[in-house]
């Protein structure tokens, strides 16, 4: 009987890895598994770190609780730099077993595609006979019947293996998608833990400078306080005046709505969107002595910064000194207004009109820089929306 072995050599099963590979494979998740792990345990620490700055947040003004609320957050950063540096291992870890997976896969179609076309080359030589020299080559009906049964297996046989064929090289372009996944979250986390790592600095920075600067003394700490709200006060008093009186101007000069464009969705003020303090921030140091009126965007000092939508500059205070707090306030259409704050060179001028996007200026907010005020830790933007005068959150334009 003429019977060809057109599975020589085996087709392996969809999905298997095969030898000294799955043994790397099954290594690799064993580390995954233990990042993992280490992972939940830092977890569980920055939660009790969380915990504990909640718990001075709700005591008495106090130096001491400042600085106990200060040395939470440096603790609770170092334990968040921790936790993403296992996060950036892990998906390391991650990316090399699919990788793995993927040179495997690769293997076994390689493999399975030489296997489908051997049997495809046996079944053509198979077809060139006919059923009469079939049965004339066999010396019973019975062997005959055979060899017909048997050439109707391959190609069952050869439809079983095509379709598992495709179903590996699904698979594979499935792996391959997971891995790109995976490194953009890997790049996303290299980014967070540098903006983390620049946390950890200014909060140590902080903690030194309200040393510094109440000589570890209650008494000065509450003349600090006292400072503080005094120039927020003043800051607010002149901003909301000038709006005012701006818009009374406007409206005499029939500058209408119209003029000032209507403001939509906003334009990002800054290359970066990793915001360090957001609107009204629980967590923010002074919250006690007035909630923090826009969202602080950290920004490299000299960073250009664009106009959140077409409007009138209606105050550009520039600086002399380290202790000024340079802004630019600009009115948009319905009662709208953004201030951008700690700038350290301001381009444009009152009484001009500004388009979306355009550039208005520097950032700054290094401390010890023209511009940058007082109680400043690191160079960022301080960005607010105002709606009729009131502090608005900026996100919900965006």
């Amino acid at each position: 009987m003429i019977l060809i072995c057109l599975l020589a050599g085996g087709l392996v099963a969809p999905g298997l890895v095969l030898g000294s590979t799955q043994e790397e494979v099954d290594q690799l998740n064993a580390e995954i598994e233990a990042r993992q792990n280490k992972i939940k345990d830092i977890e569980a620490t920055i939660e009790k770190y969380n915990k504990n700055i909640k718990q001075k947040q709700t005591e008495a003004v106090s130096l001491k609780n400042q600085m106990s609320i200060l040395d939470n957050k440096i603790a609770q950063t170092q334990a968040d730099i921790e936790l993403t540096e296992a996060r950036i291992d892990k998906a390391s870890l991650e990316i090399e077993a699919l990788e793995l997976n993927i040179a495997e896969k690769e293997r076994v179609i390689d493999k399975q595609k030489k296997i489908v076309a051997q049997m495809v080359r046996n079944i053509h030589a198979e077809d060139q006979k006919n059923y009469l020299e079939i049965m004339l080559t066999n010396d019973s009906f019975a062997e005959f019947f055979s060899e017909i049964q048997y050439l109707e297996s391959v190609y069952t046989d050869l439809g079983q293996s095509v379709k598992d064929l495709k179903g590996i090289r699904d698979d594979l372009l499935a792996k391959k998608d997971q891995v790109s996944d995976k490194k953009l979250v890997f790049e996303n986390l290299k980014k967070d833990l540098e903006e983390k790592r620049v946390d950890l600095e200014e909060r140590t920075f902080a903690k030194q400078d309200l040393l510094l600067m109440t000589n570890a003394s209650e008494a000065r700490y509450k003349t600090l306080l006292a400072s503080l709200k005094q120039e927020y006060q003043a800051i607010e008093g002149e901003v909301r005046a000038y709006e005012q009186k701006v818009r009374e101007k406007l409206a005499n000069l029939e500058k209408n709505d119209n003029a000032l464009g209507d403001p939509g969705i906003f334009y990002w003020p800054v290359p970066s969107h990793y915001v360090t303090a957001t609107f009204h921030d629980p967590d923010y140091p002074y919250r006690h002595v007035f909630e923090h009126s826009g969202v602080d965007v950290r920004a490299a000092q000299g960073t250009p910064i664009r106009a959140a939508a077409a409007g009138y500059v209606a105050r550009a205070r520039r600086c002399s000194s380290a202790s000024c707090y340079s802004y630019t306030l600009i009115l948009h259409s319905n009662d709208i207004s953004t201030l951008y704050g700690h700038m350290s060179r301001i381009i444009v001028s009152e009484d001009q009109f500004v388009g979306k996007g355009e550039i208005i200026g520097y950032s700054g907010g290094t401390p010890g820089t023209v511009g940058a005020g007082s109680f400043v830790t690191g160079p960022h933007l301080h960005f607010e929306v105002r709606k009729a005068g009131i502090p608005v959150n900026p996100m919900a334009y965006y």
